[in-house]
């Protein structure tokens, strides 16, 4: 059987907030190593990879590998019960037809449960290769969400651009362009704001912002986030969170025209 506990329900709540506009129906993967996830939105221009890695739980036990088909519009419906420092228990059993979500908030002394029916979901699971990127730009995760909201008043996509100055978010639209220049800056007293640019040779590549906004969904859980470019693979974002567990989306590049 499966049960694994977070100490902040939170955690879990802005994970699915941050996939469900993306993916509608997925696997939740569970073994003895934690809770992985991995989908692709319906148009396979985006694709969703996160590892609750099992440090993230207390207790965590996994007796065999369960694959838990869930709805994430559902569990986003049950997922609104839990305030804000409830604790989450999810639980299964070996062959499951229903998620056990149980929630527990200490201070009012108050325990919600819910079963949450599962699906059984047919899902290919691809082999992400590990790709050398010629720029990989750490950013505070809130000045990633403030440029792409920005840039999405000029246009519909964004070209990012590393060079050794910097990396510029500029865009194109009919009602005129802008662009937005971040150098590196390592503040000692504000850690949390630093912006570190890793550059083995320039790179610029033009993606769909509306794609980029869906992302940025998942700043509660980071204040920072990766961004990794190479020309002609995908951009990949990633929301680093405790113990070694990650939220990652990928993101097709626009190639010439393409609108």
């Amino acid at each position: 059987m499966l049960e694994a506990r977070l100490e902040t329900a939170n955690l879990f709540k802005s994970a699915v907030d941050a996939i469900k506009d993306l993916v509608q129906d997925c696997n939740f993967d569970c073994n003895d190593s934690g809770i992985a996830l991995q989908a692709m939105d319906n148009s396979h221009v985006a694709l969703v990879s996160m590892m609750l890695k099992a440090e993230a739980f207390s207790p965590f036990r996994c007796d065999r590998n369960i694959a838990l088909g869930v709805n994430l519009t559902s569990l986003t419906k049950v997922l609104r019960a839990a305030g804000r420092d409830d604790t989450l228990t999810l639980k299964a059993e070996d062959a499951p037809d229903v998620l056990n979500l149980v929630f527990e908030a200490t201070a009012q002394d108050r325990i919600s449960e819910y079963d949450l029916k599962l699906m059984d979901i047919d899902q290919e699971h691809l082999g992400i290769p590990d790709t050398e990127y010629a720029a990989t730009i750490s950013m505070p995760s809130a000045e990633f969400k403030r440029i792409t909201t920005d840039l999405m008043a000029m246009s519909e996509s964004v070209t990012i651009e590393a060079t050794k100055d910097g990396v510029k978010f500029s865009s194109t639209g009919d009602i005129g362009n802008g662009s937005i220049t971040l150098r590196q800056h390592t503040p000692v007293d504000k850690p949390n704001e630093t912006v570190e640019i890793e550059l083995s040779e320039p790179v610029a590549l033009t993606f769909s912002l509306k794609y980029l906004t869906n992302f940025c969904k998942a700043q509660p859980l980071s204040n920072q986030v990766k961004l990794c470019l190479s020309a002609e693979v995908p951009l990949m974002v990633e929301y680093g969170l405790e113990g070694g567990s990650y939220l990652r989306f990928y993101l097709a590049p626009k190639i010439g025209d393409e609108e």
